[in-house]
């Protein structure tokens, strides 16, 4: 490891930045990708079809689960070990691990197209939703080994001081995107299959350089021979658990969302519900992109255990995040007509539900980012357990508490509020894990 690296750099907020705003471009190009296909497919196919991907939102996030877990949990993992200077040791665990994600691809490609068909037809979907889903997805899962590829590359060049790249990976992905699906939906007639290729061959820049630049020796981390070592498999597994277990009741809560929009308002609600994800998704991937920006700093300075490092860098993190949720809830707020009427006309009813539903869900923005961090904190402390209790409470529990609950009482309203109760719930529970275990790690 040089001497001169950023990790041994002063914690001030400068260089903490220059760690994490890279990384917060990165993850706010990469929600477009999903927007980007929306805003297209709304505008130039109907609302039908933008119901039709957020159905398609839980198989993905099925899909994309075991990766996110590896990605996130290796990450930790490998970061530790280069702060202990077990350098080479990290160099052939990172190499095996990302020969397991390409493994995990092709199996839960082969999976997706087993399933897809009976998932859909069992949801008494319209025709036109029905077969909007099934192609979408169809094309989609073609590209299930890039994907898994860019998930991992994304996380391992912000380790290897590389976030830079990252992120004009991440940008050039999503220009790539925008302008195939134009191409590709409006040029050539391809519809929502259309939409799902541009989609896919944007995630796989990302993809593409990061083989290139992981077979360089030059680069910090980079491929060499792999050894299978068991404790590492499940070590990953077991500090990314959270990210797992995330990404897996996301989807199944997106399904209880479509369900119960199915119930009160049918397809219209669905489309509204898309449209309500995709400017949560964008604020989110702010407080996102800043926990991946500094979860390295944090497993390295547990590594070497520098808890006066790990300390400010926590402190002034927590500071970052709240101001980024003021601004972003004030933004929503402010900006909601807009923002609806980029994917509804207002003489849609789809306009008027999204408005309303924005303006009650837009709330959440204030306990979002603390949860998000507190759980991919624990994460880079190699702490597994809380960091999954942590997001399996956020995501699952306390959300289909909510869900079950305030639709009952409330009807549509309630079905808004759920997020913004369960996130304030989270932020309960963040909290009290956070002073928990203050003693333990120093920070």
């Amino acid at each position: 490891m040089k001497q001169d690296n950023a990790y041994l750099k002063p914690v001030t907020l400068k260089n903490i930045l220059k760690f994490a705003v890279p990384t917060i471009a990165m993850t706010v190009f990469m929600s477009f990708y999903t927007m980007v296909d929306g805003l297209f497919v709304s505008n130039l196919i109907g609302t039908s079809a933008l119901s039709a991907i957020n159905l398609t939102a839980p198989v993905i996030q099925l899909v994309t689960a075991i990766s996110t877990m590896l990605a996130t949990g290796g990450s930790a993992v490998i970061m530790r070990k280069m702060g202990e200077q077990k350098t080479e040791e990290a160099k052939e665990d990172f190499t095996f691990l990302i020969l397991v994600n390409v493994l995990v691809g092709v199996v839960m490609c082969v999976f997706g197209y087993m399933t897809m068909g009976r998932i859909f037809s069992a949801m008494n979907l319209s025709q036109d939703v029905e077969m909007y889903c099934v192609e979408y997805l169809g094309r989609y899962l073609v590209f299930t080994v890039p994907i898994l590829l860019m998930n991992n590359f994304t996380l391992y060049m912000i380790a290897s001081e590389k976030a830079t790249l990252s992120l004009i990976c991440s940008v050039a992905g999503g220009v790539l995107n925008m302008v195939l699906d134009y191409v590709f939906i409006a040029g050539f007639h391809m519809g929502i299959g259309g939409a799902a290729i541009a989609t896919g061959l944007g995630y796989s820049v990302t993809a593409v350089v990061g083989l290139l630049v992981f077979m360089s020796k030059k680069s910090l981390l980079h491929f060499k021979k792999p050894v299978f070592r068991f404790r590492v498999l499940v070590n990953a597994a077991a500090n990314g658990s959270s990210e797992m277990a995330t990404a897996l009741v996301t989807g199944i809560v997106t399904m209880m969302f479509n369900w119960t929009m199915l119930t009160y308002v049918g397809e219209d609600g669905v489309a509204a519900v898309t449209i309500i994800m995709y400017v949560l998704m964008f604020a989110s991937s702010l407080y996102t992109g800043y926990s991946y920006g500094v979860a390295p700093m944090l497993s390295f300075y547990y590594g070497e255990q520098n808890h006066e490092k790990l300390k400010k860098l926590v402190t002034v993190s927590l500071k970052v995040i709240a101001a980024i949720s003021v601004v972003t809830m004030a933004g929503s707020l402010l900006f909601t007509k807009p923002l609806v009427s980029v994917f509804a006309r207002p003489d849609n009813p789809v306009y008027d539900l999204a408005v309303t539903g924005n303006r009650i869900c837009t709330v959440a923005l204030l306990f979002i980012g603390f949860n998000i961090f507190a759980s991919g904190m624990f994460t880079a402390l190699s702490n597994g357990i809380v960091s999954a209790v942590l997001a399996f409470s956020r995501s699952f529990v306390f959300m289909m508490a909510m869900m079950l609950v305030l639709p009952a009482v409330l009807g549509v309203n309630g079905i808004w509020l759920a997020t913004p109760g369960a996130e304030l719930m989270a932020l309960g529970l963040s909290g009290g894990m956070f002073f928990r275990y203050r003693g333990r790690y120093g920070y």
